[in-house]
This record gives structure tokens, C-alpha cells and sequence, in this order.
């Protein structure tokens, strides 16, 4: 590539975990496919602890779209106990590293013309600042998640006691109703370390020159009005831009490999939308009561299904967050987590993927026509833009506001009748979900959620298309860099 033809620089900055990692690889693909003149890189903090992480990676830097340089994570262990929730060790790994980020910005041949963090890299918008460089914010998740997330120091002084505790919902200027139980992982408890992060986040979010959100006009035309609307939100931003240029999903970086290929000839023997999905993400983990019952609701259902299954866990719904492998061959070991006899009876309807799978190209198959899903956003959008409806079983993060979102707002979606976290989902249940969502009437001959998800579906496509709302937003963004380049 030569430089000297280059317009303009962007450098993203990149938290661990996939669900930061893979919308930034495709933030830098989007940038460096549509607008070839722009100079793409990506700083990569990494666990170190994730297979899944690397092999994003590795796959992303094959396809020489975008250099990606890794700043490998910081050792904390001796600023926070070995316990810390997420947030809080992301918070901090991503503080450490500064010294790093500032390094690798200030030796790069090419200046760079704009620098976009996460909302756990919002530290090192000082360090932009400190180099001159325009510096962006880029939300991974939607509109209504970066409203709460900057209305949060407001509520601080608004609200007393425990916020999970009130009996009215929580109220955002210009945006639906939050509901108490459906509030961020931080939130949680106002006592606790990653809330104090959490809200700091929230006020340097409002250092920043702009701020990218990964949904599009027409699925939250409400909650980005209210972001600039000087009356509601946009009081708070100060009339800092904000711009919907999602959908971004995984489509370009390939994720399958020989590993693989009995699964997707066993989906390409399938009737179309006849099998049902599950995974509970790269991090997501359930309990043996739960892991049993979900094995029989399945088998109760009689619906085709492919299950990524992880192994149980006491601890928490986010124990593999830092440890996700990208596969495992200990393929029998599946079977001591699952009811006796259950992978014979289901032989011939289901498959058991150990530990991870190439989701994207699971929902993009013509033969998956659902998905019990975690609800975090990549794994939304990616049901979403694939047409594929949704019951919706939220573990932590925002999961629960999106699992809202998708069930109230969108009507995409079913979910239990209490949240999975507080009562072990039974059999019955599931087995209902799994049915509501994948059988046809068969004297309409349709399925209502199927056809309101590939309506949604169709204006994701049209987002980003030329002349669409997504894309005409990253053209302003590209045309404000290059024009300070």
C-alpha cells in the first residue's frame, strides 16, 4: 500500500472479549472497503486467555483489510481481586495499557487523522487529545444502551437506594422506559467498583468528538432523536454528533474451517427454517438444573437444533467471558453435562457443538429459522440481518435491555416468563418458545415473528446500502477526517 496515496489514517482501539473485538474488525473493514483510500489499524488489547479471541485475529489479519498491531493485556492481579466483575477488569486492563497506546499512536509512519475507542477505552481519548488527533467513541451495542449509559451520572444524583429496588421504572429523556430489573450489569449494585467505572464511563464518553453507534436510523429513529435533540439527551452530548451506522456484523472475515464441515453438510440436508440454534455467546454460561432442562425441552419440542454447549457453571452467567476457546475435540465430554440417553433419542434432530461454532454462518444457512440466543448485540444483529427470529434469554451486560428491546419494541422475539438468572426456565416452557417461534401455521402458512424479523431484516439491508441512512453517515464521517487530513 503506498502511503503517499493515502488521504487519511484511522487507528481504532479495541477491548478484549469478541463482543468488542469482532464490530471493530468490521468497523476497520467497513472504513477500508467502501472508502479504499482511508488507512485502516486496529490496536488489538488482548486477554491472552481467549482461543476464540486469536482465531478472530488471525482470520481478520489474512485478509490484509486492516493492520492489526496487539497490545497484549496488562497483568492487574495485583490492582483488583481476582474476582473483579468484567467491567471493572476491563476498565482497569484497558487503564494499564495506556502507556502502550500512547507508544504505538506516536511511532505510526502515518499520522493518524481520527482515533475511535470503546467505551471501556475512553481513558485514551486524553491521549488524542494530547497528539491533536480527532477522537471518536464507537458503541458496539444500540441508541437506547448509549442513552442510559450517559444519563446514568444524572440518575446517580436523581435516584436513593439500589436501583434494582425501585418501583417505577427508570425514565430517560426522550427514550422508552427502562425497567428496573432490565438494567446493566453495573448498575446492579451501587456499592460495588464496577459501577463507580461504569459511571465515569458515562461522563468521558462526553470528551469525545463524536460518537458511532452500531444500530441504524430505522430501528431506533426514537432513541437517536433523543441523543440529539438539544431539549432531551442532547443537552447532556452538547451537540456532539452521533451516528447509526450499523448494522456491522461478521460477514467478510471466514470463521469456518475443516473443524466444521460435518455440521454445515448436516444443515444442507435440512428442510429450509426447520432448525433452531443455541448458544449463550462466546462468554455465556448456564447451570446443570438449567443445561438439563434446556435438553429437555429441546427433545420435548421435536424441532431440529444445533447447541453449542459449554459446561456448566456455579459461579456466574459470564464465567467463560475471559476463557472462551475457539473449539473443542473432547466431543464425549458433551454428553456428561446432558440427561441420560438424551444424544441417542435426539440423534437423528439434533447436533452438539462443543464449547464455540461459526455462528454467523449457522444463521446466514437457509435451514436455521431460529435462535435462542444470550441477546448480546453482535449476536442480535446477526439473527437480525439474517432474518432469523429470536427466544430471547438474556445472562448479563445489557442483555436484558436488549432482550426488551427485541421482544416489546421490535416483536422479534419471545422470552421466559422471568428472567433465566432468577428461576431455572422448565421443559414446558421451552419447549413452547421452541415452537411459537419455529412452527408455521398451517392454514396461514406463516409465522408472524418470522415475517416482522425479515421486515427489520430488509431495512438493515437498505441502511447500508448507497443512498441509505448508515451509509450516508460513515460518508459525513469520512468526509470530515479526510477534509482534516
Amino acid at each position: 500500500m503506498d502511503i503517499q496515496k493515502l488521504a487519511a489514517h484511522v487507528v481504532l482501539l479495541s477491548s478484549p472479549g469478541l463482543g468488542h473485538l469482532i464490530p471493530f474488525i468490521e468497523l476497520g473493514n467497513h472504513f477500508a472497503l467502501i472508502h479504499t483510500h482511508l488507512k485502516v489499524t486496529l490496536l488489538a488489547v488482548t486477554s491472552q486467555t481467549s482461543e476464540a479471541e486469536t482465531q478472530i485475529l488471525n482470520s481478520a489479519m489474512k485478509t490484509n483489510l486492516i493492520n492489526i498491531i496487539q497490545i497484549p493485556s496488562p497483568n492487574i492481579f495485583h490492582l483488583i481481586e481476582y474476582d473483579a466483575a468484567p467491567v471493572t477488569r476491563l476498565c482497569v486492563m484497558m487503564r494499564e495499557a495506556k502507556p502502550s497506546i500512547r507508544k504505538a499512536l506516536s511511532n505510526m509512519t502515518l499520522r493518524p487523522s481520527l482515533f475511535i475507542v470503546d467505551i471501556f477505552g475512553t481513558e485514551s481519548l486524553s491521549i488524542a487529545k494530547e497528539l491533536r488527533i480527532l477522537n471518536y467513541v464507537f458503541v458496539a451495542s444500540h441508541a437506547k444502551f448509549l442513552s442510559l449509559v450517559i444519563y446514568t451520572p444524572v440518575l446517580d444524583k436523581q435516584i436513593e437506594g439500589q436501583y434494582v429496588d425501585q418501583e417505577e421504572p427508570l425514565k430517560i429523556p426522550g427514550c422508552n422506559l427502562v425497567p428496573p430489573e432490565d438494567v446493566v450489569d453495573p448498575m446492579l449494585d451501587r456499592n460495588s467498583v464496577q459501577y463507580e467505572e461504569y459511571r465515569e464511563v458515562g461522563n468521558r464518553i462526553l470528551e469525545s468528538d463524536a460518537i458511532l453507534v452500531n444500530t441504524w436510523e430505522e430501528l431506533e429513529h426514537k432513541h437517536l432523536q433523543a441523543l440529539r435533540d438539544e431539549d432531551l439527551l442532547g443537552q447532556i452530548l452538547n451537540k456532539i454528533p452521533v451516528h447509526g451506522i450499523g448494522p456491522l456484523v461478521r460477514q467478510r472475515v471466514s470463521e469456518t474451517s475443516e473443524e466444521f464441515e460435518p455440521l454445515l453438510q448436516w444443515l444442507d440436508k435440512q428442510p429450509n427454517e426447520s432448525v433452531i440454534y443455541i448458544s449463550f455467546g462466546s462468554g455465556g454460561t448456564i447451570s446443570f438444573e438449567q443445561m438439563t432442562e434446556l435438553a429437555w425441552g429441546l427433545e420435548l419440542s421435536q424441532q431440529r437444533f444445533v447447541w453449542v454447549v459449554r459446561a456448566p457453571t456455579k459461579v456466574s452467567a459470564d464465567a467463560a467471558f475471559f476463557t472462551t476457546k475457539y473449539f473443542n475435540s473432547g466431543d464425549n465430554e458433551v454428553a456428561d453435562y446432558l440427561p441420560e440417553g438424551f444424544l441417542s433419542r435426539t440423534n437423528n434432530i439434533g447436533t452438539l457443538i462443543p464449547e464455540w461454532a461459526p455462528q454467523s454462518s449457522i444463521l446466514r444457512h437457509r435451514s436455521v429459522g431460529g435462535f435462542l440466543s444470550h441477546c448480546g448485540w453482535n449476536s442480535t444483529l446477526e439473527s437480525i440481518t439474517n432474518g432469523v427470529p429470536m427466544i430471547a434469554w438474556p445472562l448479563y451486560a445489557e442483555q436484558r435491555m436488549n432482550a426488551t428491546l427485541l421482544v416489546e419494541d421490535l416483536g422479534v422475539a419471545v422470552r421466559p416468563k422471568v428472567l433465566p438468572t432468577k428461576k431455572v426456565v422448565d421443559r414446558e416452557e421451552i419447549a413452547s418458545m421452541v415452537r411459537e417461534i419455529m412452527v408455521v401455521d398451517e392454514n396461514m402458512k406463516r409465522n408472524p415473528i418470522r415475517g416482522r424479523v425479515k421486515k427489520i431484516r430488509h431495512s438493515a439491508e437498505k441502511a447500508l446500502l448507497k443512498g441509505g441512512s448508515s451509509y450516508a453517515a460513515m460518508s459525513r464521517v469520512v468526509k470530515t477526517i479526510t477534509s482534516k487530513s
